[in-house]
């Protein structure tokens, strides 16, 4: 008979295929669909509009569809982001107008809301609680690899073959992730109860909000990301303005995306052989912080990929022990729900910081810009910190 953890270790390798073939297609995209806009006849803004239109479906609908997950189990909303995540690259391919692209994009943030905090969901079902931190390490590593290898991917395939087929491609890759994961994942033992044990969504929504531990995870993703937001909307631009070219923009983003994939395993497996998974948490936001202020001294390539790098690392211990604790701090029934808080916290955070910064630094500049999201990092460490060690109140 097959032991609990080599079933578990085959559910969890599964989980990290299709994690990273879903993110690998979805992420080929992200250098074709700017161009395939502008193709079409889109301005700058419209650019604009399009990803800011998957960003708000995503960030907006995580939380209902962790809901839905802890419901009716996880199958269902998995099996749905993923039909979603390849139907919009497949209507993309058949497009003809920028509108018709932001329409699309709406369905492709509705198909991650659902399919990412449910996946992340599962592989907490599916582990023992002593390895759930590298279970988390080799999971995220997945995501990662997929998200920093996708977009080379979707460049050179662009080049190769044209705009158009690169989302066939892609919407074939997700497509053949439905059907491994109809076929071969099997819904945890935690689903098959659940039909009969159906928690209340606000007595479940106010449990979690007087959690205090797992809003302090919430608070340190959602200050993180808007520091990662920093980086991702406005690097392209400063290194522009340092007299760098576009190809130093890829050395940067590839070593910040190379060290957060690579850092994932050994922080899951430190996550588990420390006493307090906190201490790494907040020895990463200590670490991002300093980098993310640093990048306004960086005058040239290599110091920023070398800040890009350990911002990278400190991500990666973060952000994997943040997962772990979530799954810890949080009843199995509700880690849906969780999840779902958790990717909301992601792009909120990124959407805050692309919204709020661009002011700014058009009139202080990238420096102060740099610097006053460090603050943040350090503010989000000590309200983290203050969230987190406080004793929880006890009842009346």
């Amino acid at each position: 008979m097959e032991s609990r953890e080599h079933r578990a270790g085959k559910l969890l390798l599964l989980a990290c295929v299709i994690s990273f073939v879903c993110f690998f297609g979805s992420y080929m995209r992200i250098p074709i669909v700017p161009l395939f806009a502008t193709s079409l006849g889109a301005d700058t803004a419209q650019v604009g509009l399009i990803n800011s239109a998957f960003m708000l479906m995503a960030g907006a609908l995580s939380i209902p569809s962790g809901l839905v997950s802890d419901r009716l189990g996880r199958r269902i909303p998995l099996l749905g982001g993923l039909i979603l995540l390849a139907g919009s690259s497949f209507l993309l391919y058949w497009s003809r107008t920028p509108l018709q692209m932001g329409g699309i994009y709406l369905l492709f943030g509705i198909g991650l809301s659902a399919f990412s905090p449910t996946l992340m969901s599962y592989v907490a079902d599916v582990t023992p609680p002593e390895v759930l931190g590298q279970a988390y390490g080799w999971y995220t590593m997945a995501l990662y690899g997929g998200m920093t290898l996708g977009p080379a991917a979707g460049g050179f395939l662009g080049t190769a073959l044209g705009l158009r087929p690169v989302f066939l491609v892609a919407g074939g890759l997700i497509f053949a992730m439905f059907v491994v994961a109809l076929i071969f994942l099997p819904a945890p033992s935690t689903d098959q109860a659940r039909g009969a044990v159906r928690p209340a969504i606000l007595p479940a929504l106010t449990g979690l909000m007087h959690n205090r531990r797992l809003i302090a995870c919430l608070v340190a993703t959602l200050g993180t990301c808007f520091g990662f937001g920093m980086f991702v909307t406005f690097m392209p631009l400063y290194i522009r303005s340092q007299g760098m070219h576009s190809g130093h923009v890829g050395f940067v983003f590839a070593a910040q995306a190379l060290a957060n994939a690579i850092s994932r395993l050994p922080s899951g497996k430190l996550s588990d052989r420390v006493d307090d998974r906190s201490i790494l948490v907040i020895g990463g936001l200590a670490v991002f912080a300093l980098a993310l202020a640093s990048f306004g001294l960086c005058r040239s390539v290599v110091p920023l990929m070398g800040a890009a790098a350990v911002m990278g690392i400190s991500m990666g211990v973060a952000f994997t022990a943040v997962c772990a604790l979530i799954a810890d701090v949080v009843p199995r029934e509700q880690r849906g729900l969780a999840m779902g808080c958790y990717n909301t916290c992601v792009y909120v955070g990124m959407m805050l910081c692309a919204a709020g910064m661009g002011a700014l630094i058009r009139e202080e500049g990238f420096r102060i810009g740099f610097f006053l999201n460090g603050v943040v990092g350090v503010a989000t460490l000590l309200l983290f910190v203050t969230l987190y060690r406080r004793p929880e109140p006890t009842a009346a």
